[in-house]
């Protein structure tokens, strides 16, 4: 099948950079969103995302007219629904961003086209809601048009590299589609595409995220084990390793992104009773934060009253993505404990959230600190000199909660330094 002309519905951390690669290749794309803002700072030439290379990608497919924006979708060969598929406070799945995506398409959807879902989707999504909303068109699903599940499967900080390498699972409501997924991102992909179904497409994607999710839960109970045992669970990790068939990932403040924490859930959701395994490593994983604050509490008198400098805020090392970080839940719980918290996120300074004080700068944050608490592995904080940090604040306590400092620096810099998970030296 053959594609001049596409358009992708949501620009955000997947749907702009998918949108500026195909627009790469010379298709004529059109970028949609709903928020006005997104669009007037992509028609001024700029992104409103942080994705090391896309400003460049996007910058030049504007300018050679093979990347627009707009509102609404238009006609096109492709469509593309890129938007968030977060979940309610009781942990279900929010599937209205799908619905109204699919629903924005029916107006200009025509014989022939080819749609394909991309936003991460519990199992039967694309068959029981995006098909039956296509359908209101008037056309019917593998007869008059086609219709695909394909996942994002990258990572933020590499998506550029990823959307091309990675390999590419397209599930079709049949055969044909499944095929005309794979001409449509052959285009940009070098990577293994393999066809399937759409709902083992929706499945393939959840397994992967809850696969991992399930690994650094126990990761995150022998941190809390060896706290209780006084061991270090860093130099156990590594040891265990040793071993060729056992790869333990690194324990940490939480999970935290758009996949990992919310992926499990859908799982949860659509089958509560042959899913004990999933549920408690997301409980894990999500009262990991509470570990942290107890093991700042066992290293200070009190909390309340304190001055906390928290550094980082985002899910992960160096990227601007805060969405679900475990790092913003353990800043805020510290705030309801009565702690005055100051954080510094480099990647978004700017940012807002009730009780977090937000720093434009590292100095700035650890002056008045009475402990520096360090929550995410940016490389920036990797490479802070001990000695330069402490002539910057008054603080006697750290706690590095992602094993991103030596211990060894920090002591004889004058730092009381407190593991997460590490209590052989205490």
């Amino acid at each position: 099948m053959r594609f001049e002309s596409i358009c992708v519905i949501g620009l955000g951390y997947i749907g702009l950079p998918t949108a500026s690669m195909f627009a790469k290749q010379g298709l004529h794309v059109t970028g949609v969103d709903n928020n006005i803002e997104v669009i007037k700072s992509l028609r001024a030439g700029k992104i409103h995302i942080y994705e090391p290379g896309l400003q460049q990608v996007v910058e030049e497919a504007i300018k050679k007219g093979n990347l627009s924006v707009s509102e609404k979708p238009v006609r096109a060969d492709a469509f593309i629904i890129a938007v968030p598929t977060p979940f309610y406070g009781d942990k279900k799945a929010d599937l209205s961003y799908v619905h109204s995506a699919a629903e924005s398409i029916v107006p200009v959807l025509k014989r022939g086209n080819l749609v394909i879902l991309e936003s991460t989707s519990p199992p039967l999504t694309t068959k029981e809601h995006v098909l039956p909303i296509l359908e209101n068109s008037g056309l019917k699903g593998a007869k008059d048009f086609l219709l695909a599940y394909s996942p994002e499967r990258v990572l933020p900080g590499q998506i550029l590299k990823e959307l091309v390498e990675n390999a590419r699972v397209i599930g079709g409501i049949d055969a044909a589609s499944a095929e005309a997924g794979r001409d449509l991102y052959q285009l940009i992909v070098k990577g293994e595409i393999v066809l399937t179904d759409a709902t083992t497409s929706e499945m393939v994607k959840l397994m992967e995220n809850t696969y991992r999710d399930v690994n650094i839960a126990i990761a995150n109970e022998f941190s809390r084990l060896a706290d209780r045992f006084g061991v270090d669970v860093w130099e156990a990790i590594q040891i265990a390793n040793r071993h060729p068939r056992v790869k333990i990932l690194n324990p940490g403040p939480g999970v935290g992104g758009h996949c990992i924490s919310v992926d499990p859930w859908f799982f949860v959701e659509a089958a509560p009773d042959i899913t004990p395994l999933i549920l408690n490593s997301r409980r894990v994983n999500d009262s990991q934060p509470d570990f942290v604050l107890s093991t700042l509490q066992k290293n200070l008198s009190q909390l309340k009253g304190k001055k906390i400098a928290v550094l980082g805020l985002a899910f992960k090392p160096d990227v601007d993505d805060l969405r679900e970080s475990p790092a913003v839940e353990v800043a805020y719980k510290l705030h309801l404990t009565g702690a005055q918290v100051t954080a510094f996120e480099p990647f978004k300074p700017n940012f807002i959230h009730d009780g977090i004080f937000m720093a434009s700068a590292l100095e700035d944050a650890v002056t008045d600190a009475d402990a520096i608490l360090l929550l995410v592995n940016h490389s920036q904080f990797r490479s802070i000199d001990p000695s330069w940090l402490k002539s910057q604040t008054r603080a006697a306590l750290v706690v590095d909660t992602v094993n991103g400092w030596n211990r060894s620096a920090f002591t004889v810099a004058g730092f009381t330094f407190v593991r997460l998970g590490d209590r052989k030296n205490i």
